[in-house]
């Protein structure tokens, strides 16, 4: 009878046990959740003043692009080439940042926390591909001011080979960035740095709340 008696008080307390688990992780998940939503609450503030500021950057760059070709010469040649490069790649920025907004808003904190993560890993990997192909307009900043009417043959061979260097350099940086963008170079602090000015940060943030959920579940399970 003792030893029925103690399988019956090990059996309850166990099963206590199990709903303690049980509610610390639901409470748990709860302030995460919290945490999440509150840190990509940023990341909605970031979207939101960068899709203004895009379209006003949009806005300046089609009117000197308009400029130009109502007013054409093949002086404006290089000018035209380079801004049309940078509208089109930050056309593209400008739409990554309306689907990351639409993305951030439309998780559901109450969901599963596989879903949520899966959702933030999308988010995450979304950001690191646009500031990939931001990286690429940088060497356009280096050509948009020259003009065939004086370059290169009204300008001496010092600055032709300064132009060279500079727009080589500025292309083998582009290039090298554009290499360097993906998500086995998170764990390094200098490429976090680089994708924080595009939410990466608070995205960051979210996924390790998430990751305490696991650590719990290892502990616990």
């Amino acid at each position: 009878m003792e030893n029925i008696e103690l399988i019956n008080i090990w059996k309850e307390q166990n099963v206590k046990i199990e709903k303690t688990l049980t509610i610390n992780k639901l409470l748990l998940k709860e302030t995460i959740g919290r945490k999440a939503e509150s840190t990509l609450n940023g990341l909605v503030k970031l979207k939101t003043a960068g899709i203004v500021a895009f379209v006003f950057y949009l806005l300046i760059l089609g009117y000197a692009l308009f400029y130009a070709i109502s007013n054409y010469s093949s002086a404006s040649n290089y000018f035209i080439v380079s801004v049309s490069a940078i509208a089109l790649i930050n056309i593209k920025g400008f739409a990554d940042y309306i689907k990351h907004l639409a993305w951030t808003k439309n998780i559901n904190y109450d969901g599963s926390i596989m879903e949520i993560q899966k959702q933030l890993s999308k988010l995450q990997l979304s950001i690191i591909d646009h500031a990939k192909i931001m990286c690429l307009q940088f060497p356009f900043f280096t050509t948009f001011y020259l003009s065939d009417n004086w370059f290169p043959q009204n300008v001496g061979l010092p600055y032709i080979i300064f132009q060279i260097i500079l727009t080589g350099s500025f292309v083998y940086f582009s290039f090298w960035l554009y290499k360097n963008h993906k998500p086995e170079n998170l764990n390094k602090k200098w490429f976090r740095i680089l994708i924080a000015g595009s939410g990466g940060k608070s995205v960051e943030k979210a996924i390790e709340f998430y990751r305490e959920i696991e650590e719990f579940e290892k502990e616990n399970g």
